[in-house]
């Protein structure tokens, strides 16, 4: 065991030299200490003492009676890795989909059983399976030559977007976690992984042969902010020949950087933000939805016949795993819906908790997005609008007219009714007979 304390006292000093905190010199004799302290002690402490294992362990919340029947449990023979993703969902249906099974494009289910723990936005953690059975999260994978990354590795789902920052919530939760892991198995900081580093496609295309790039999942992670220290240096698959590099990833995992996801069009079409980079192999299917500039609404599986793929236009938001949401998107005009699937981070990006993004919840409370800590804790139902100023208040002596002029009929124009009735100005048919005390909402300038 101490080679493996060895091995992750290691990573850490190699990642503190890497950020500075240490010269050259420095570097080796406190390492050269350390090491040697180690070989003469029985354990290594971790970033987090036994109480806090312990409290956090007590915590997590056990999912697996709601495991489909239908998943077939089997052992694993070895374990590797942990592999850390993003659900690309909002919690709900991050929970239905591992435990419940998701639907392929065959039209097929399968039978859940898609991760062993998932990590909600506030920090709250799920136990979806006995972490000594195979889950099968990773798919199509490949690391150091062997495949089927699902059969040698535990899987953790971070509700969010592989465009969205991960929480900070997230990051303590996942720390603890990963550090109770790597005890129980022995492993490194260089065993955790992310889905979109092992992850691999067949030829297509774009790529002549077996590529990485199919998954994007947590190419925003940031290890620092879990306790961990830096990953491969390189890829192996890639140096060997067996794969190609994804440009995008390669630049992200070894192109000596720090990525972080806090552009805010990092979801959106543009000369370097493709389909292909965005989506990976979801760039055609019909869960994916892109939302062009103009209003309208594709799926993936429409845009080849209805637009072509080099026809996109610039500044297209691209949504992943839409399945049944893609009405709600087309409907309402400047009034959108909360979902399942559509989350507050899906229509209004990193705009979610400004002043200009207003909510509307089912029970009638009015939040500016100011007042939201995190978009995935808004109830579905809840309805929004991006971009706007208000309210402005309708009574006998300020008219709709007086209060927006010449746009008091406008679409645009959103009208909050005593009644809780949401409108916009065009679905209006008689401003004569709005009550006093209804709340009127004008477009952001």
């Amino acid at each position: 065991m101490n080679f493996i304390l060895c091995a992750r006292l290691l990573d850490r000093l190699k990642f503190m030299h890497k950020r500075s905190r240490f010269n050259n010199k420095r570097f080796i004799l406190v390492a050269a200490l350390f090491l040697g302290l180690l070989l003469n002690l029985p354990s290594l402490s971790s970033a987090y003492n036994r109480a806090d294992r312990r409290s956090f362990q007590r915590s997590i919340v056990d999912v697996r009676p709601r495991l489909n029947p239908r998943f077939k449990k089997v052992k694993r023979k070895k374990t590797q890795y942990i592999i850390v993703h993003t659900s690309e969902l909002g919690l709900n249906t991050t929970l239905r989909v591992v435990l419940k099974g998701k639907r392929l494009r065959s039209g097929r289910t399968t039978p859940g059983g898609h991760a062993h723990y998932v990590i909600a936005r506030n920090g709250r953690t799920y136990r979806i399976l006995d972490k000594e059975f195979e889950a099968d999260h990773a798919g199509l994978s490949m690391w150091n030559g062997e495949t089927d990354i699902s059969r040698i590795s535990i899987g953790i789902e971070l509700v969010g977007y592989h465009y969205a920052p991960i929480s900070e919530s997230q990051y303590r939760s996942l720390g603890k976690l990963i550090d109770i892991l790597q005890g129980v198995y022995g492993l490194d900081d260089r065993a955790v992984l992310t889905h979109s580093q092992v992850a691999y496609g067949k030829r297509n295309p774009w790529f002549r042969k077996n590529h990485r790039g199919r998954k994007r999942c947590a190419k925003n992670f940031i290890r620092a902010k879990a306790e961990l220290g830096p990953t491969w240096p390189y890829d192996p698959d890639v140096r060997s020949g067996r794969i190609l590099p994804d440009p995008q990833l390669a630049e992200v995992y070894y192109g000596g950087r720090e990525y972080y996801a806090k552009a805010e069009d990092a979801n959106v079409i543009s000369k370097l933000n493709t389909a292909w980079s965005i989506a990976g192999e979801d760039y055609d299917s019909r869960t994916t939805v892109y939302e062009f500039p103009g209003g309208q609404i594709y799926t993936g599986d429409q845009i080849s016949d209805s637009v072509g793929w080099n026809r996109i236009p610039a500044k297209t938001v691209v949504l992943l795993n839409q399945e049944n949401s893609v009405f709600l998107k087309k409907s309402d005009g400047p009034i959108k819906t909360i979902s399942d699937s559509l989350t507050a981070w899906s229509f209004a990006g990193q705009a979610y908790n400004q002043k200009t993004t207003i909510y509307f919840l089912p029970s009638g409370r009015v939040k500016f997005g100011s007042m939201i800590s995190d978009w995935d804790d808004l109830p579905a139902e809840t309805r929004l609008i991006v971009g706007y100023s208000g309210p402005y208040t309708l009574n006998k002596d300020r008219s709709a007219y007086r209060i927006a002029g010449s746009k008091y009929k406008d679409r645009k124009t959103v009208y909050y009714l005593p009644s809780k009735e949401l409108m916009a100005g065009d679905r209006i048919e008689d401003f004569d007979r709005l009550p006093a005390g209804t709340q009127i909402f004008l477009p952001y300038t």
